[in-house]
């Protein structure tokens, strides 16, 4: 193992769910089998991954998807330790309410917040928003509203004149919970992005390449943070498919993309390349819109990104073999899941079960029953009388 591939010191991961603010149902590209994705929906998966004991709960960004600061606002109340990690987007919003959102959230959730840095990576919706910027550029803009939001967060009187964002005697006045600021997660390919992040951030996120892809990203994000004399926590974006078989897997798999067509996958493509993402680049040079070419590594299958953007990528298989594949990123330095699954209230409890006996965990995932649950029943009574054995999987 080398130095550019340590795991964490501990070893050990934590691991968030996805709350599908954008659809959900049984099918890719597909109104059969759909959710009707209301507060209610939500308030079920963000609930479930509250009690399965979830880390937190990831919310996209975005024109198609129901606004994050909204709906995390919402189900703050309605969950107890769940986290939330929200959006904020330079160029879309000024960095001082931007600040003020995210004091007030972290203030209501009691420290439950985390924050997304997203810059953006389709031009043709960004300037649906009024952002005009080329790629590079879009990241001097984060640069500036992250100088001036963490001196904000952090209690400081910001003055800051920059290229594109200017602030005089800036303040926040009613503090958030976590000092300084909550952490920042950042996901960003190409130079820029990495640099950005290497100045400002704490968490550097990657979507689901197979493992010598996410390798010689970390190796390139940490070289970055230790010239800023920083170090970053890993981050990993996929979907997951597991069963009791592997058999049983790869039929989910294929019974997810069985409604799309050729034609519905071109188009999809056709969008998808417009962007100048170079993560978004990455994710579909693994399969090229080729059918023929969705297994990109062992139990890691690119279908999802046929027809979506982001992360295209899902580790399929049995409990053993998704563990098995997780342990090896975390052997990478990876310290930290975001995963989802279609649909996502039934694969939120498929995962917690099968799965998480089986991970090295941190004491900040994973289902710690009360005390009044300690005693079970754990399972329907047998016969009426009979009170199953509790079975405990060991990490």
């Amino acid at each position: 193992m080398t130095a550019q591939s340590r795991p964490p010191a501990d070893g050990k991961t934590d691991v968030l769910w996805f709350l599908p603010t954008h659809g959900d149902g049984r099918y890719l590209g597909a109104s059969e089998g759909a959710r009707d994705v209301s507060l209610p929906y939500l308030r079920q998966i963000a609930q479930a991954a509250d009690d399965l004991g979830y880390y937190g709960v990831l919310l996209p960004t975005g024109r198609s998807c129901e606004d994050s600061w909204v709906v995390a606002s919402a189900l703050a109340p309605l969950t107890q330790r769940l986290r939330f990690l929200v959006a904020v987007r330079p160029g879309l919003q000024e960095p001082s309410v931007a600040a003020r959102m995210a004091a007030t959230l972290d203030r209501i959730s009691d420290g439950r917040l985390l924050i997304n840095v997203v810059t953006g990576g389709d031009p043709v919706e960004l300037k649906g928003d009024g952002v005009f910027l080329d790629h590079d550029e879009r990241y001097v803009v984060t640069d500036e509203f992250l100088h001036i939001w963490r001196g904000l967060m952090a209690g400081e009187t910001v003055n800051f004149e920059g290229k594109h964002l200017r602030t005089e005697n800036g303040r926040v006045i009613f503090r958030p919970v976590q000092a300084p600021y909550p952490p920042l997660y950042f996901g960003g390919s190409s130079p820029a992005g990495i640099e950005v992040a290497a100045e400002h951030c704490e968490v550097y996120l990657t979507w689901g390449e197979p493992p010598a892809g996410v390798a010689e990203k970390i190796a390139r994000a940490r070289e970055a943070a230790e010239k800023k004399g920083k170090t970053f926590s890993y981050g990993i974006r996929l979907h997951v498919i597991v069963r009791e078989t592997e058999a049983e897997a790869w039929d989910a798999a294929d019974r997810l993309i069985s409604r799309l067509d050729d034609a519905t996958i071109a188009q999809a493509q056709a969008t998808l390349k417009r962007q100048d993402s170079v993560g978004q680049s990455r994710m579909m040079a693994l399969h090229g819109g080729d059918r023929s070419k969705l297994v990109v590594s062992p139990n890691l299958w690119a279908g999802v990104g046929l027809v979506r953007g982001g992360a295209g990528t899902a580790l399929v298989g049995s409990a053993d073999q998704v563990a098995d594949r997780m342990k090896e990123y975390i052997d990478l330095g990876i310290d930290r899941f975001i995963l989802s699954g279609y649909p996502h209230l039934e694969e939120a409890y498929r995962f917690a079960e099968l799965v998480f006996p089986k991970l090295p965990l941190r004491a900040t995932t994973g289902n710690a029953p009360s005390t009044a649950r300690n005693n079970g029943p754990f399972g329907e009574v047998i016969a009426n009388d009979i009170v199953p054995t509790r079975r405990v999987g060991a990490h």
